[in-house]
Formats: structure tokens, sequence, C-alpha cells
């Protein structure tokens, strides 16, 4: 296991593709899960963990790995299920979303697959809306199911989606907007809602897509219901996550820049991969911008530059 990452930085090549690699683990039983190599720093064996008092009981206690304190949250108490029990032959899945790292307690670690994301899934409809999955795939005939990390973070610590009184007290924004409305694609219902709560106080009316392909092919609608329709003058910017089921966000925005109805249309990347974030990639595929979520301020002050350079 100790060499499971050593070619992460070869994998950036698979960025801008549509294809992704799953790591494989399982909690406490047979059913099997993924999370996106990306996202993932290291894995190791279980260390010892140091309680914390009045800590959220979803985190089993801390690590301390080459010179950090990492908390290490049990992913099967997160998602609703029993701790896992046999914690000296477990394993961590340490992990960068959101600017933090964290530790992951699973059961066992597998193997690392390589993916195309139009094989990754949205979940059912009937999961509900409290479901801690993000996305579905099969391997080997059976379902691997993907978490809803945001969600999981942000039941164990609430983000703040609050804009500070200095940009609220700026009034420019809403007067460039006009009747314009700002497109967000996200598969996270939970990340969704952060950006929605973020801009909604300045004024801002929104759009929502669960992923790359529901996006583009609601963008693709509105240029079509009138040809003579510039997309700026109905949607003045697009944030979009890159980890999304189907199509993720380098491949829409390469699809938008490549479609001269749509190309004017300013994409912001707005995503968890902070610590693996490729700006040749970035600007490969044509996106405009890119923000590590999540930062209510810098989220607010990139719609403001982006909409007011138009």
């Amino acid at each position: 296991m100790a060499g499971i990452l050593d070619s992460v930085n070869q994998r950036t090549q698979l960025v801008g593709q549509n294809r992704l690699e799953l790591l494989l683990f399982k909690l406490r039983g047979s059913q099997r899960f993924g999370i996106n190599v990306f996202k993932v720093r290291e894995v190791l064996q279980c260390p010892r963990l140091t309680s914390l008092p009045k800590s959220n009981s979803y985190i089993r206690g801390v690590a301390h790995i080459r010179g950090h304190t990492i908390s290490v949250i049990d992913l099967s108490m997160a998602i609703g299920g029993n701790p896992i029990d046999d914690i000296e032959n477990s394993f961590i899945i340490i992990a960068e979303y959101n600017r933090s790292v964290q530790g992951f307690l699973v059961g066992s670690v597998e193997r690392i697959v390589n993916m195309n994301w139009e094989s990754i899934l949205p979940p059912p409809s009937g999961s509900g809306r409290d479901s801690y999955l993000t996305a579905v795939t099969e391997i080997e005939k059976e379902l691997v199911e993907i978490l809803d990390v945001e969600k999981i973070l942000s039941d164990i610590c609430p983000v703040d989606t609050d804009v500070s009184t200095e940009i609220m007290a700026d009034g420019e924004m809403q007067q460039d907007l006009g009747e314009r409305i700002i497109f967000i694609a996200d598969d996270s219902a939970v990340a969704r809602n952060q950006i929605k709560r973020a801009l909604e106080p300045l004024g801002i009316q929104t759009e929502l897509a669960k992923n790359g392909k529901e996006a583009l092919v609601r963008l693709r609608e509105i240029v079509e219901q009138d040809c003579k329709t510039d997309i700026t003058d109905r949607i003045a910017l697009l944030i979009s996550d890159v980890e999304m089921p189907e199509m993720d966000g380098y491949t829409l925005t390469a699809e938008i820049k490549a479609d001269p109805r749509l190309a004017p249309l300013h994409v912001i990347l707005h995503t968890s991969l902070s610590g693996v974030f490729n700006q040749a990639m970035i600007e490969k595929v044509g996106a405009d911008d890119f923000i590590a979520k999540f930062n209510p301020d810098e989220l607010a002050a990139a719609v403001k530059k982006w909409v007011h350079c138009d």
C-alpha cells in the first residue's frame, strides 16, 4: 500500500479527457466505495489515535503524521453506520478537501481503477435528500458508491456562507448583472446550496445543474431557443465543479469554448481539488478562473471580477 500513490503526479494527464482514477475501499461490510485519487495524499495503516474531548462523535481521534496533527473521521459512522471496530487493522485515507487535510478511517483499501466520467452516474433518484451518495458506478458487476464528502464535512463542521459586509455594501455587481443569472454546476447538493446561499444576499439569481452534461444540455437549449440571443445576455457566468458524474468540469469547459454560441461565456472552476490544481490544464480547456472551495468572499470577488469585465 505504501507505493499505491507513487505515480499520482503522472495521473494529471487524465484530467481534461473526462477520465479519473478511483481508489476503492470498504468500510465494515462487502460494499465498495470510491474516492478520486486526485484528492488523496497518502494511504497508511491506522496509527495510534489520540482522543479529543468534546469533539464531534464521528471523529475517532487525531493522528500525528510527519509532524502534522490530522483529525480522523470514521466514514462508516459519518454515513449513519456502525463504528469501524478493528482500528489497529484498519486504514486511513489522508485527503485534501476544501483547503484542509482530513484522515478518513476505512476498513480496508483495495486498488486504483481507471474510469471514464461517463461511467460515473448520478445516484438513484430514490436515494433521498439525506443520502450521502454523490455518484455510483459499476466495477466487475458490483455497485461502487462514491460518497458526498462535502456533505459529510459540512455535517461535522458547517461552512460559513456569509459574505463580508464590505462586499455586501458594494452594489456594483447587481447593477452590472441586470437581469442576467449565474449558472452553477455541481454534483453535490451541499456545494450547490453553499454557492447559492453566498450569492443570493447580493441580489444574484442562480440556475443549478447537477453535473456537466446537464449543464451543457441546458446551455445549448438556451441559445437554441433564440438563435439571435447571445448567451451572455442571459447568463453572466458559469461556476462549475470539476468532479461530476457523466461529464467533468474540464470537459464541460472545453465543450463550451468549442461551441461558438457558448464560447463567450466566462467559466470559473470551483473545486475541492485544491491540493492538485493543474494550472496548465485550466488554461488548456479555456477556463477563465479557478477558485478552491469554499470561501464566500473569494467566490463573490471572482464573480464581481468576471461580471464587471463584460
